[in-house]
């Protein structure tokens, strides 16, 4: 929560304690909440605390609010003045010096400020990316890989204990289908003419795979048969993609705390353990040899088989058996971040979690949708049939590491995201990420120049900010002192577009005031002001980039 916002909920709440002096139950219930009006002549901050008041004081709103507003006690004159609305809002209006203490509380708290404790420790584990060691990332994995590193980034410094996971799918049939196909590619290349069979992995990935295989263990499996040969095959070949998936992942500046396998859980026989708990809690059933999961019961529009007559689990009982072991390890709070080709799994998943005993608030689905790669406007032709994709790794060597998560991020992730490789690459203010960095290498160029003439920020500065009058100044200060509420409304709707959703308004604030005002000017005492104003400008665009794994450059 914003400072300015903080002390007017404070002397809110006092103002309203005396209306509810006999009525302790609904005072020990009751909270006065702000919001930013969206029209500005309606206040900086507005409270509908009176209509809300009305039935329980039973009282016209606008006269509750009156004497809310005669209640107010703002000894640091934080207000310039109030107003009550129709039909009985009260609206706040901050003083102009009010602004500065922004500033001041931004460069006392410095890389801590916008950190709060909204978690309180909670542990969330947050799952993301998960991809099948079957193949390399490609651009749709990438845009699930930032979501989730920047959602963890996010609860973090808001004061959860966070916990990253890869779940790795290196069980059923999949990985013999990558052995088979590594297998038929190596053979095509000591050149038996085998015929590549439907429904394997293609690409190029492949045959380069089969090149790296034959070179390292040269004809030894010529004659072998793919029986006796596909154990060596589907190891080799997952073992290589799960090492490519780790090295590209780590270039994208993300990094797990744990790689979580799905062959453990048959080891350990929790998948077993699972179904066998969830039999005896009443929700697992036979019919026709099979064993079937209630799902119906928690709202999913049909029950699920987990154990199929022919006693194989499904990869669903794998699913239920992984999601339980989360909560086994401590977790109170679980995120998965799918692709949105899953939106049909969550009613199933969410009924499991519930058939074992967990709330469905405990665990959090979040859908990643698609992204549309262009090239100068252009549709890149990919057909994932025929294993043609672009790859994350070829998206992060053409427009850097960035380009590439910055743009992931500016849009909500339930939503189809276009991605141009021509605009992320330009040096310009179409490209988001380059406006955005621009901003922060001009703020480090003004400081080059104020320590080439010999000016330093001191303490002094911080006693000239009653200089900082124009509405750009007051506008950037109000900008400034909401970046706490942007990262708290991030972290709670888990959204990490919010983030550069603000950026963009921040930066294009000021730019548009760079453009009109001169930071190091003739008067000295104005100069140090609008140093301080850049310092803390900078300071919280370290700190927003930060959050989005970005980097804050001091020359572009």
């Amino acid at each position: 929560m914003s400072l300015i916002r903080h002390c007017i909920l404070e002397m809110l709440t006092n103002a309203v304690t005396p209306l509810l002096a006999d009525q302790s139950a609904v005072f020990a219930s009751f909270s006065t909440e702000l919001e930013i009006p969206k029209i500005a002549e309606h206040g900086d901050y507005a409270s509908n605390v009176a209509m809300a008041l009305t039935r329980i004081l039973k009282r016209n709103p606008r006269e509750i609010a009156q004497r809310i507003v005669d209640n107010l006690n703002d000894p640091d004159k934080l207000l310039e003045r109030t107003e009550i609305a129709w039909p009985g809002f009260i609206n706040f209006f901050v003083s102009p010096s009010a602004w500065t203490m922004v500033l001041k509380d931004i460069m006392r708290q410095a890389e801590g400020y916008g950190r709060q404790n909204l978690g309180q420790g909670q542990r969330v584990q947050v799952e993301f990316v998960s991809a099948n060691p079957t193949g390399p990332l490609h651009i749709g994995h990438g845009r699930g890989a930032a979501t989730g590193d920047v959602i963890a980034r996010i609860l973090d410094a808001c004061g959860y204990n966070v916990e990253r996971e890869y779940y790795i799918n290196d069980a059923g049939n999949q990985m013999d289908t990558l052995g088979r196909s590594l297998y038929f590619r190596y053979q095509q290349l000591l050149g038996n003419n085998l015929d590549f069979p439907e429904g394997h992995y293609q690409g190029e990935y492949m045959v380069d795979l089969a090149k790296d295989f034959l070179q390292e263990v040269g004809d030894r499996f010529r004659d072998r048969s793919l029986e006796e040969a596909l154990p060596a095959f589907s190891g080799y070949a997952g073992e290589r993609i799960l090492r490519g998936i780790r090295e590209d992942l780590q270039n994208f500046g993300v990094t797990f705390d744990a790689w979580f396998s799905e062959q453990s859980l048959h080891d350990d026989h929790v998948v077993r353990k699972t179904i066998d708990e969830l039999a005896a809690r009443g929700h697992v059933y036979e019919l026709d040899g099979a064993r079937w999961f209630g799902s119906t019961a928690f709202g999913d529009e049909k029950d699920r088989v987990v154990i199929r007559a022919n006693g194989v689990s499904t990869y669903f009982a794998s699913d239920l058996a992984y999601h339980k072991n989360k909560y086994d390890r401590g977790f109170d709070r679980v995120i998965d971040i799918w692709g949105a080709d899953h939106h049909g799994y969550v009613p199933r998943m969410l009924a499991g979690v519930q058939a074992l005993g967990r709330k469905r608030e405990e665990l959090q689905i979040i859908l990643v949708q698609l992204v549309n790669l262009l090239r100068g406007g252009k549709p890149v032709a990919m057909s994932t049939r025929a294993g043609e994709f672009v790859t994350l790794r070829e998206v992060v060597d053409e427009v850097g590491k960035d380009a590439a998560r910055y743009i992931f991020l500016t849009r909500r992730s339930d939503s189809q995201l276009d991605f141009d490789l021509e605009t992320a690459k330009l040096q310009g203010n179409d490209n988001p990420v380059f406006y955005v960095q621009y901003a922060h290498a001009r703020l480090c160029s003004i400081f080059a120049v104020a320590e080439e003439r010999g000016m330093r920020l001191d303490e002094e500065a911080s006693q000239h900010l009653d200089r900082l009058i124009e509405p750009q100044e007051l506008a950037l200060m109000k900008l400034l002192g909401e970046f706490p509420e942007v990262l708290a409304n991030s972290a709670s709707h888990l959204e990490p577009h919010r983030i550069p959703y603000y950026l963009n308004e921040l930066v294009a604030t000021f730019h548009s005031y760079y453009n009109h005002n001169r930071i190091i000017g003739d008067d000295p005492d104005l100069t140090r002001a609008r140093l301080y104003l850049a310092a803390a400008m900078r300071m919280v665009l370290c700190n927003a980039l930060h959050l989005l794994g970005v980097s804050a450059p001091e020359k572009m």
